[in-house]
């Protein structure tokens, strides 16, 4: 039955192939529990919105709850394909025709950590869905460890998630200073969304802050993303087991995330062409 599944969804796959390589977007955070997932689930789902083909995977290895917060129930994960050598096509949890998802599971050992064989499986299965998504989103757990760095080295982008808290700040800029000062890559596209916020301003002001200490000390220029308001929506929508951006779309948060969302398509450019795609900055980071 999963063979037949995995065979029909190659075959879909097959028929809506794209002409260029998904765009890779890495979302971290310094610190559990600032929202992270939350947005990186009610993010691809608007996108989706906007037909465009996500597929949402989450990497928070042991702690991931992706499948918790959309109220399902996937067969297999992450974790069982790399360590039962499975299709990724097996793995694959569809939601809709736009937006997908791959679970994370409770049991891998640390990527790098893997035999050359494990490390290869794990390059031709993403190599095999690259072509049939717009975006691949990457919900990392909080913290910054190998497997982060390499992800976040290798995606076209990266979002780290804040909330105004003093902590959380701090927790935010060690994790950027971690990256920057390990990384290989002097061209991560690094962005901030501030989460939480009590009012309008407050985020711009928690960016200017953040922004100014990066610059000054990281020699880094932080972009802006946005910044999501406090709403009971969420903890609501969690409840429920349904994103707040279909339980509740006329609330703050919701209408303050499509307007995000609209105003990074309109800054993208859908057809300029990646070099190297996230996949291929992957296998040097695995096979270096």
């Amino acid at each position: 039955m999963v063979n037949d599944q995995a065979s029909k969804l190659r075959d879909l796959m097959i028929n809506q192939e794209n002409n260029q390589s998904a765009k890779a977007i890495a979302i971290f955070s310094g610190k559990g529990g600032v929202g992270k997932s939350n947005y990186a689930i009610n993010f691809g789902l608007c996108l989706a919105d906007r037909r465009k083909k996500v597929l949402l995977i989450d990497l928070d290895i042991g702690m991931g709850n992706i499948d918790v917060l959309l109220g399902m129930s996937p067969d297999h994960s992450m974790a069982e394909m790399l360590e039962n050598k499975m299709s990724i096509f097996d793995i694959i949890e569809s939601r809709s025709d736009y937006f997908s998802f791959i679970a994370a599971g409770t049991s891998l050992s640390h990527l790098f950590e893997l035999n050359t064989s494990g490390r290869m499986h794990f390059i031709q299965q993403f190599q095999e869905v690259l072509h049939f998504f717009d975006y691949i989103l990457l919900d990392l757990g909080a913290g910054m460890t190998k497997s982060h760095l390499a992800f976040l080295e290798a995606a076209d982008e990266s979002i780290v998630i804040t909330t105004p808290e003093p902590t959380s700040l701090t927790d935010s800029y060690a994790a950027i200073k971690h990256l920057l000062i390990e990384s290989d890559n002097k061209d991560i596209q690094l962005s901030l969304l501030v989460n939480r916020t009590a009012k309008s301003t407050e985020g711009w002001q928690v960016y200017q802050r953040l922004r100014k200490v990066a610059m000054n000390f990281l020699d880094c220029e932080l972009r802006f993303a946005g910044s999501l308001p406090d709403d009971p929506a969420v903890s609501e929508s969690v409840k429920k087991q349904i994103p707040f951006i279909e339980s509740f779309p006329k609330s703050r948060i919701s209408k303050q995330l499509d307007k995000i969302v609209t105003q990074y398509e309109q800054k993208e450019s859908p057809d300029t062409e990646r070099s190297i795609t996230f996949i291929e900055k992957m296998k040097t980071k695995l096979f270096r």
